[in-house]
């Protein structure tokens, strides 16, 4: 979350003194959006990455927990067969497919969670960005409408000094 959050601060940092520098600033506006929108792909880029690490993880977990099952299960058998020594050795393989298990539920956990931090932020990004459209119209709506007032007030300086008093 700490890249989307900076990339925001610096967003709004900066954004009024682009557009008050800018020639033309819904040219400005728009290659802002548009580089807002080049950091939502790449955040999407490392969400996908995020989920399919998950998923591999999620997998290698239910593979050694089902290693477990069956060691356990070949332990029983062993014992009903009365082989001691096969029951023995099935337990230990149990024991360390058990102990990997644990390891990687817990590795899962945690990226899972992680997982859904970066989901949380990319939402955000894609509301800031919607955000961001929404005040480019009413930034340049706001352009536009001083534009069109200096234009009336310069009309109406020249209308003002039009029947000049020395006529």
């Amino acid at each position: 979350m700490g890249i989307f959050s900076k990339f925001s601060t610096l967003l709004k940092s900066n954004i009024n003194d682009l557009i008050s520098r800018a020639e033309n600033p819904e040219k400005m506006l728009n290659q802002i959006i548009l580089d807002m929108r080049d950091q939502l792909a790449k955040a999407k880029r490392e969400v996908a990455a995020a989920i399919a690490d998950e998923r591999k993880l999620k997998s290698q977990l239910d593979a050694e927990a089902k290693q477990a099952r069956d060691w356990q299960h070949r332990a029983m058998l062993a014992v009903k067969e009365g082989r001691d020594d096969l029951a023995k050795q099935a337990l230990i393989r149990q024991k360390e497919h058990t102990e990997r298990a644990q390891v990687l539920q817990s590795t899962w956990e945690s990226q899972a969670a992680e997982t859904e931090k970066l989901k949380g932020s990319l939402r955000q990004l894609n509301e800031k960005i919607e955000e961001a459209k929404r005040k480019k119209n009413l930034l340049i709506a706001k352009q536009k409408r001083a534009q069109a007032q200096k234009r009336i007030h310069e009309t109406m300086a020249g209308v003002s000094c039009w029947p000049h008093p020395s006529l």
